[in-house]
């Protein structure tokens, strides 16, 4: 009988609220945005349901036909605004270097314009081995696969659709705008209080025997 190989370790991540504590520095891309279109837009509010795309929070405060319009005006203005406001998860260096330390690969998967999700972690000298941007929920399996990732960690329920629909390890922290109970009621095989728990929760993974 021919002998299986083991699945190399391959990690995802999601960025906001997962990664990075995104709050700051969209509070004020989203105020600045309000002062150059002259449409209110309540920052603090927005800043509660971080996860979707952009385009899903616009359409609470544009008219749908100026909302493709208005999220290229975000995106540009974003870069000076939002990237040295943002301050990374506390464990966030940490949880990609346990990946590391274990002979795994690690790759960022968020609903984020890639180009500034690229300049979040350059900023912040997170590492890792790949970024892929623009994909939200269960269109985010597509790059879980390509990259082989068995697991897949996120901080909200649509991180867990993701995992899922990757058939991938749906690993989550609650440090998003999805609470544990609601985290685990959509799934998750895992919730973490926070990525400090994770090089521990990540060594009890491996060390466990494989069906």
């Amino acid at each position: 009988m021919a002998r299986m190989t083991p699945r190399p370790l391959t990690v995802g991540f999601d960025l906001d609220m997962t990664l990075i504590d995104s709050r700051p520095g969209i509070h004020a891309c989203y105020l600045a945005l309000a002062e150059r279109t002259g449409t209110y837009i309540d920052a603090d509010l927005a800043i509660t349901r971080l996860g979707p795309p952009l385009e899903e929070e616009l359409r609470h405060w544009f008219p749908a036909d100026e909302v493709p319009a208005t999220a290229d005006v975000y995106r540009a203005m974003y870069p000076t605004i939002a990237i040295a406001a943002t301050p990374a998860m506390a464990g966030a260096h940490e949880a990609i270097a346990a990946v590391r330390a274990a002979g795994g690969r690690t790759v960022v998967v968020t609903a984020k314009y890639e180009p500034n999700a690229k300049l979040h972690l350059a900023h912040l000298g997170i590492e890792p081995d790949a970024v892929v941007g623009d994909l939200w929920a269960e269109a985010k399996a597509a790059a879980l696969r390509e990259y082989g990732a068995g697991v897949y960690v996120g901080d909200h329920t649509g991180d867990v659709r993701g995992a899922r629909a990757a058939e991938a390890l749906s690993v989550t922290v609650a440090t998003g705008p999805c609470d544990a109970e609601e985290l685990a009621a959509a799934g998750a095989d895992v919730v973490l209080t926070g990525l400090g728990e994770f090089p521990d929760w990540l060594s009890a993974y491996l060390d466990a025997p494989r069906a």
